[in-house]
């Protein structure tokens, strides 16, 4: 049998065992789109968590090497092993291995996020103590500013729809999609997360903002090109129309949670962000458009667009406070304390945040890390604006992992 239908039988062989890995682990498969009969067949059959490892390395001993293939089927067979070492990884934890924070990374993500000290953070924290002077704490104060930049409950519809339709706007100036994509908008509580894609398959998706907590104004931009343009929505939509269809390439009608497939859809959706605005573009938009829909004064908003550059220096804090709370060195009040006076989060967000780090584990690497990775690798590729767009439309819709964008 030659490469292409020995990889082609591995990636069949793949999907079945992740949706068999979905009967034990809810949150496993985040969007199956294949045929239907396979999903049937892994209720019906209902595959042990050993009878998973044994066939996901039966799969890997078939699988042929990337060494001497050409080049995309090599990606592609590279993808498929770190996919499957993925799914291996997930069944030794659904058996009770524990893995450190790092380890947890690297097997199930294909990365690994640096680590910093709180004197590292806390000299961020001081250039905005800088921005902010005043009474009460850092913290105290961000927060003090922020509860000016709340979008109403009433109006976050109508903000929400213009910041998404900007995004779209400029995503299809440099990425033709198909003509019948198309989302849905919910808005829902009761969520660890802020905001959540669901693909659907045929180019539809269902979009959900989490009212739990306040939705700042900047969070609009934030959440309307992070899932949906140009990120989680336009990157499933390119593999589906791309990958599955126009190649046949079946691993890609399924989406395992917990695989290095997430840093790179994490990572391209929050690049995806300044590539479509830059700093200029996007304080103009805030300041013409959201502000006044939202009912907020736009003088605001360059003090505000600074204070957030400052806070996304602090992001890297979200990693190494769940490693150190995950592996035990913080006690959760420890951990609390840290995500308000470091990570400058309000205490009901540090709750929240507390409460993904349970449900997630290593999985909060993937946005930060996955992100300066996403753009180390598109800004190699070229030094104008068009360049990165088409290195990003091209990292998206192909199956390129983590440890490669490195290289």
């Amino acid at each position: 049998m030659n490469a292409i239908a020995e990889i082609a039988g591995v990636a069949e062989r793949y999907v079945k065992l992740v949706l068999a890995m979905g009967q034990h682990d809810a949150s496993y498969v985040d969007a199956y789109y294949g045929p239907p009969g396979w999903q049937d067949d892994a209720i019906v059959q209902q595959l042990t968590l050993a009878d998973i490892a044994m066939g996901a390395q039966a799969a890997l001993a078939r699988l042929p090497s990337p060494a001497g293939l050409p080049k995309e089927l090599a990606l592609r067979a590279l993808n498929l092993d770190k996919q499957l070492q993925a799914l291996l990884a997930r069944v030794e934890m659904m058996q009770g291995k524990r893995l450190n924070f790092d380890e947890e990374s690297a097997r199930l993500y294909d990365a690994v996020s640096p680590h910093h000290e709180r004197a590292y953070y806390e000299n961020l924290v001081a250039e905005i103590d800088a921005l902010l002077p005043g009474t009460g704490t850092v913290s105290e104060r961000v927060n003090a500013f922020r509860a000016q930049l709340i979008i109403p409950a009433d109006k976050l519809r109508a903000v929400m729809d213009a910041a998404i339709r900007a995004g779209r706007e400029r995503t299809l100036r440099h990425i033709a999609l198909p003509e019948d994509e198309d989302f849905v908008l919910e808005f829902v509580s009761d969520k660890p997360w802020s905001g959540y894609n669901w693909y659907k398959g045929n180019y539809q998706s269902v979009i959900q903002i989490n009212t739990d907590l306040p939705v700042y104004i900047d969070r609009a931009v934030d959440l309307g090109c992070h899932e949906a343009y140009p990120g989680h929505h336009v990157y499933n939509v390119l593999l589906e129309r791309d990958l599955v269809r126009a190649k046949g390439w079946v691993e890609y009608c399924i989406y395992p949670l917990y695989s290095p497939q997430s840093l790179i859809a994490e990572g391209t959706a929050n690049y995806g962000i300044e590539l479509s605005f830059t700093d200029a573009e996007r304080l103009d938009f805030e300041q013409q458009v959201l502000y006044p829909l939202a009912g907020l004064d736009p003088a605001l908003a360059p003090r505000y667009a600074q204070l957030n550059r400052l806070l996304a220096k602090l992001s890297y804090a979200d990693n190494d406070i769940a490693r150190q709370y995950l592996q035990g060195i913080l006690t959760r009040e420890e951990a609390l304390e840290w995500l308000v006076n470091v990570r400058l989060y309000p205490a009901e967000k540090s709750a929240q945040r507390l409460q993904f780090y349970d449900a997630m584990g290593a999985y909060v690497i993937n946005y930060n890390l996955g992100q300066d990775m996403a753009k180390a690798y598109v800004e190699r590729q070229g030094n104008t604006r068009e360049a990165h767009w088409s290195a990003f439309r091209d990292l998206m819709s192909s199956p390129r992992v983590p440890s490669d964008l490195l290289t």
